[in-house]
């Protein structure tokens, strides 16, 4: 009997570990909300940034230094759950601080940059591609996840991400916008999606730059239109009110409408990033997305051309005082990541 009663406490004690689990992700979470002033750190080089010359804008979603060309995510039905190695994130974060500094962009928009996370063996990544550059930069948070323990052999752990802009221009303030998200269970695994916007001073005004990643997986598709819908108008305001705008990053939408005619590749399976609808982006603002290489490939195997569903989703928003000069994907081969930085030539007219 004694024996029985002991056998029947194992899976008691598995149902309150589970029940105990299940309390301290719904006790844990949060929304980070709004912030209206963000620390700004470095001086960058310059004064104000020249109008009426070109200027350079690169945004790379660097996958929390991840995703080399042959990493594959548990997420979208891939293998890992964590960077393959500290040494290998160390390594992808370190490529994307050796683009910029070739590229010398005079501005830089970077996603799913970590702090202190399990998935990239707690690398601050900001230091690694902030230390020593000639650059302003703000970050703003988008992700603080209590520990996830799955997959169970190599569990996510906890995670904090966020969103990293860079400016040659010392950034004179920014602030962190709050976006809708799934109000559902669905909100534990998506980010606290947001964008940040800085102002930076030009010869005769100020450019409010957008640093975005709005959401892909929802439940609810009206969700990530929502977002647009938000961002669009806040843009909208800073145009009224006499500003260069523009918006980059992770759209996480089909920027082109049909990637799979655009690349050759098949996405019938592959569902997640959408056509922007039509109307949803008011007529000041243009979108600059390019088709000379893709810029994003799906995760759920490593990466393998003309295999792996590849597409673009990083793009650009300009206001009509913004001309767009040439907007271009810089083909990686997808090495560092599974997005390949774009990149936006433009005048401040």
């Amino acid at each position: 009997m004694k024996i029985i009663k002991r056998l029947l406490l194992i899976p008691l004690a598995v149902i309150l570990v589970i029940a105990g689990y299940v309390i301290y992700v719904f006790a844990a979470y949060h929304r980070i909300g709004d912030i209206d002033s963000l620390p700004v750190k470095g001086e960058g080089t310059a004064e104000a940034l020249p109008e009426e010359k070109e200027l350079t804008l690169l945004s790379f979603n660097i996958g929390f230094g991840a995703y080399s060309d042959d990493y594959s995510f548990f997420m979208d039905g891939g293998k890992y759950s964590r960077a393959l190695s500290r040494e290998a994130a160390e390594e992808n974060v370190s490529a994307v601080r050796s683009l910029i500094d070739r590229e010398s962009p005079d501005l830089v928009l970077l996603q799913e940059v970590d702090l202190n996370s399990t998935r990239s063996y707690h690398l601050n990544e900001t230091e690694i591609i902030t230390e020593g550059a000639p650059y302003s930069s703000v970050f703003a948070q988008n992700y603080d996840s209590p520990y996830l323990f799955y997959p169970v052999t190599c569990p996510h752990g906890r995670s904090r991400s966020g969103i990293l802009t860079l400016s040659s221009v010392k950034i004179q303030s920014a602030a962190r916008k709050e976006l809708p998200i799934e109000t559902s269970v669905m909100k534990l695994i998506d980010l606290d999606r947001c964008y940040s916007k800085s102002y930076i001073p030009t010869e005769k005004g100020t450019l409010v730059l957008f640093n975005l990643h709005l959401s892909a997986y929802t439940s609810d598709g009206t969700i990530a239109d929502e977002q647009l819908r938000v961002l669009t108008s806040d843009m909208t305001a800073e145009r009224e009110a006499g500003n260069y705008v523009i918006a980059g990053g992770d759209f996480n939408k089909d920027l082109l409408g049909n990637a799979s005619l655009v690349f050759g590749v098949d996405g019938g399976n592959y569902t997640w990033a959408k056509p922007i609808p039509e109307g949803l982006i008011p007529p000041s603002l243009t979108l600059c997305a390019s088709d000379n290489a893709p810029s994003c490939r799906n995760a759920d195997e490593p990466y393998t051309p003309g295999h792996t569903f590849v597409l673009t989703v990083d793009g650009f928003l300009v206001s009509d005082n913004v001309e767009a000069l040439k907007c271009e994907t810089l083909d990686l081969s997808f090495a560092n990541s599974d997005h390949n930085p774009v990149k936006l030539t433009f005048k401040l007219k």
